[in-house]
């Protein structure tokens, strides 16, 4: 068995409460404008946390802008929404070089992309030339413009949406961009009681304009470089890899989970444990994710579409076939 990890190295239960309560004064920032979703805003936190980021699949006017810009408004960051478009080039995302006659020379000129949180409102309605603007600005948080290399604001979260009913004059995202989404998420429509709340706010004053920033964006980037320290027990560890191997062995699954995935998956049970006030990893952070982190990185075989199968009941069945680790196992001690 390899030795854990030092005992220095790993997160101690101080800071992962400070952290804990940071991700909660988030989340009630948020909650103030978005009423019975606290699961989504998780997830969300989940993503920023793990420096990843989150596609958002569902029916227009259920509030994703809305939860997208207060998220923004709590962190004391910079909001960005870019509503993609058939006409819509790379340069209006990431930037172009503009000729400046004062100085006789040509200046770069920062696209939308140089924000904090980025709404990619119906990424899927861009071309593919336009969506492949994004890729090195998720993995690499970086913008290459004319040779010339900028790096992107700390923290940086994408959260792009697309509508699953109308996909008339869309583009469907390619397997290597889906790949680059931490999670892929739906919210849903309220229930009653919710959206009855929802309602009253929203006739009195729309309560967006009263959130107030709850932390700033350097306090941010410093929890995300202690979320890495988090400690994932090789217990817990084995458990995660037997979980993205079968999917690789599935009889119903044309193309498994890659190696990029298994990073994500480990890195947003790292952020739920913290975001649970944990300096530890335990199976049910990793059960918890396995469907958001895992579901769009499957390709199913043709056979198994044709049945009606979906990768969230193939994921569900694997969860349900893999033992998971007993208490004694897990060395969680710090």
């Amino acid at each position: 068995m390899d030795e854990p990890r030092a005992r220095d190295e790993r997160l101690g239960s101080e800071e992962a409460q400070r952290i804990h309560s940071m991700a909660r004064r988030i989340r009630e920032a948020v909650e103030r404008v978005i009423v019975g979703k606290r699961d989504v805003i998780d997830r969300l936190l989940v993503a920023l946390l793990a420096e990843g980021h989150v596609l958002i699949e569902d029916v227009p006017g259920i509030g994703k802008t809305r939860l997208a810009r207060s998220l923004c408004l709590a962190l004391g960051g910079v909001f960005q929404r870019i509503q993609f478009t058939p006409d819509l080039l790379p340069t209006d995302v990431l930037g172009s070089l503009v000729y400046e006659p004062q100085s006789g020379a040509f200046a770069y000129h920062p696209g939308p992309i140089f924000a904090n949180v980025i709404l990619a409102d119906e990424v899927n309605r861009g071309t593919p030339r336009t969506q492949s603007a994004l890729l090195e600005a998720m993995e690499e948080r970086q913008v290459t413009v004319e040779r010339q290399t900028h790096p992107l604001p700390r923290p940086f979260l994408v959260v792009a949406t697309q509508n699953p009913v109308e996909l008339e004059g869309t583009f469907p995202l390619p397997e290597a961009q889906l790949d680059r989404f931490l999670l892929r998420l739906q919210v849903g429509y309220p229930e009653r009681e919710d959206e009855r709340e929802m309602v009253r706010r929203l006739l009195r004053r729309d309560p967006i304009v009263d959130v107030e920033p709850v932390t700033e964006p350097g306090e941010l980037a410093a929890a995300i470089e202690q979320v890495g320290r988090v400690y994932l027990g090789q217990a817990v560890e084995d458990y995660l890899l037997e979980i993205v191997r079968r999917t690789r062995e599935h009889p119903e699954v044309e193309l498994g989970v890659s190696p990029r995935g298994t990073l994500a998956l480990a890195r947003g049970a790292q952020a739920l444990a913290v975001l649970n006030g944990r300096s530890f990893v335990i199976p049910d952070d990793v059960r918890a994710l396995v469907v958001p982190a895992l579901g769009h990185r499957l390709m199913l075989t043709s056979r198994a579409e044709l049945h009606g199968r979906t990768r969230e009941e193939i994921l569900e069945a694997i969860l349900a076939e893999v033992p998971v680790p007993v208490e004694e196992d897990l060395e969680l001690r710090a």
